[in-house]
């Protein structure tokens, strides 16, 4: 059995815009920033980010489709990494710094756990015709 199930349209629908929704909203709702004022507004601004990022992505939920999927994930692959050293690195504490080591996990393991390889896409060109005759 593979873990490899969240396929682009998944990630599309389910996963882009209402995670960026819950990255603008859960500093506020769960009250960040008793490290400073970096703990709420860093998941704020990835938040506006990635709603940008989604909106520019060519998979469906796209509205702009310019950025190739590929370069979405390895995005998301670094905004993993940023959730896990922006704790050490503006010293958060409690809560401020569970909140991004909990969603660097969830972001690196949806991204490249268990991330499903997009299908190759079948290409014809005139070329690759041959007549018999």
């Amino acid at each position: 059995m593979s873990f490899r199930f969240i396929t682009k349209s998944i990630h599309a629908y389910l996963i882009d815009y209402p995670v960026a929704i819950v990255l603008i909203a859960a500093p506020f709702v769960l009250k960040l920033g008793q490290s400073g004022p970096v703990a709420m507004w860093l998941s704020v601004v990835v938040g506006v980010a990635a709603l940008l990022l989604a909106a520019l992505t060519d998979h469906p939920t796209g509205l702009v489709r310019i950025i190739p999927y590929w370069l979405h994930l390895w995005v998301d692959r670094a905004v993993g990494v940023v959730f896990v050293i922006a704790p050490f690195a503006f010293k958060f504490v409690g809560l401020d710094a569970w909140y991004y080591w909990v969603l660097a996990a969830a972001v690196l393991l949806t991204t490249s756990v268990f991330n499903a390889p997009e299908e190759p896409v079948a290409t014809c060109s005139a070329l690759d015709t041959h007549t018999v005759g």
